[in-house]
C-alpha cells in the first residue's frame, strides 16, 4: 500500500500544487535576496548633485533631490529678500509668499526623502515640518491680524527661516568647504547663534513692532 501511495504521490494534484508553491516561495525569496543586495550596492555609490554627495544612483531618486535643491536655494533667497524689502504690500509679501511655498515645497520633498532612509534623515522630517509650523502660525498671524500679530508674524518667519538653516547645515555641513572642519554640535548652534540675536533685534527695532508694543 504505501508503495503505491509512492508511486501515486508525483501524480497528485495537491502534490503538485505543494510542489509550485515551495518553488515559487524560493523564487521569491531569490527576488527578495537579489533587491537587497541591489539596494545595498546602490546605497555604497554616489553621485555629485549640485556639489553634494549623495549616497544613491537611482534616477528618480536623484530628480528628487535635484529639484529639492533647487526649491531649497530658491526659499533662502526668497525669504533673504523679503527680509531686506520694505516691509508692507508690495515686494515684501510678494517675496514673502515666494519663501512660504517653496518651503512647503522643500517640507514635501525633504518628508520623501527622509522616508527613504529615515533612520539616517529622520531629524530632516522634524525640522522642516517645525520650520513649516512657524511660517504657517506667521503667515496666519499676519492674515488674520491676531493679537500682537506683528510680533508673532516676525518670530514665526524669523524661526521658520532658522529651522530650515538649521536643517541645511546638519544635512550638508560636513561636506562644506570651511564648515567641514567645525565640530558636529556646529551645525545645530551656529544658525540660531546668528538667527536669533538678529531675531531679537528685529522685535526691538522694527517700527510696527515697536507701536504694537505701545498700544498693548
Amino acid at each position: 500500500m504505501w508503495r503505491g501511495l509512492l508511486v501515486a504521490l508525483p501524480h497528485c494534484r495537491a502534490w503538485r500544487c505543494v510542489r509550485e508553491l515551495h518553488a515559487g516561495v524560493a523564487v521569491a525569496a531569490g527576488i527578495k535576496q537579489w533587491c537587497a543586495g541591489q539596494l545595498s550596492i546602490g546605497m555604497r555609490e554616489e553621485t555629485i548633485v549640485f556639489g553634494i554627495p549623495v549616497p544613491s544612483v537611482d534616477p528618480v531618486f536623484l530628480d528628487v533631490v535635484r529639484f529639492h535643491i533647487v526649491a531649497a536655494i530658491v526659499c533662502v533667497l526668497a525669504g533673504v529678500m523679503a527680509m531686506l524689502s520694505r516691509k508692507g504690500r508690495g515686494r515684501h509679501s510678494s517675496w514673502g509668499s515666494i519663501y512660504y511655498w517653496c518651503l512647503a515645497t522643500v517640507v514635501v520633498t525633504a518628508t520623501g526623502l527622509s522616508m527613504v532612509r529615515w533612520s539616517e534623515n529622520y531629524h530632516l522630517f522634524l525640522l522642516g515640518t517645525a520650520a513649516f509650523t512657524a511660517a504657517t502660525i506667521a503667515r496666519r498671524a499676519l492674515r488674520q491680524r491676531w493679537r500682537n500679530w506683528v510680533r508673532l508674524h516676525i518670530i514665526g518667519m524669523g524661526s521658520s527661516y532658522i529651522l530650515m538653516l538649521t536643517a541645511f547645515y546638519v544635512d550638508n555641513g560636513k561636506q562644506l568647504p570651511i564648515w567641514k572642519e567645525l565640530p558636529h554640535i556646529a551645525f545645530w548652534a551656529l544658525p540660531a547663534g546668528f538667527g536669533v540675536p538678529l531675531l531679537g533685534y528685529a522685535l526691538l527695532k522694527h517700527p510696527l513692532a515697536q507701536r504694537e508694543r505701545l498700544t498693548t
